[in-house]
């Protein structure tokens, strides 16, 4: 599939290598807390927060398949 842009990852690429959920779950609040008070105005900032958060949340999702066994 061609795009005009470039996206965030791409369909094929490898999940993440998480961390334990629970330091996944401790990284992902933080981000969240940190993005939280982004200027939504400010272009910038908030690509940073989309790629943060995109990244933030595939780990999370690695780690909670990673502790149920999923994926392997």
């Amino acid at each position: 599939m061609t795009t005009s842009y470039d996206p965030l990852h791409g369909l094929d690429e490898e999940p993440p290598v998480p961390a334990d959920l629970d330091s996944e779950l401790k990284l992902t609040r933080r981000l969240l807390a940190e993005v939280a008070t982004a200027n939504i105005h400010d272009h910038t900032a908030m690509l940073k927060a989309a790629v943060g958060l995109n990244c933030r949340i595939r780990s999370l999702l690695a780690a909670i398949d990673a502790e149920r066994g999923e994926g392997q």
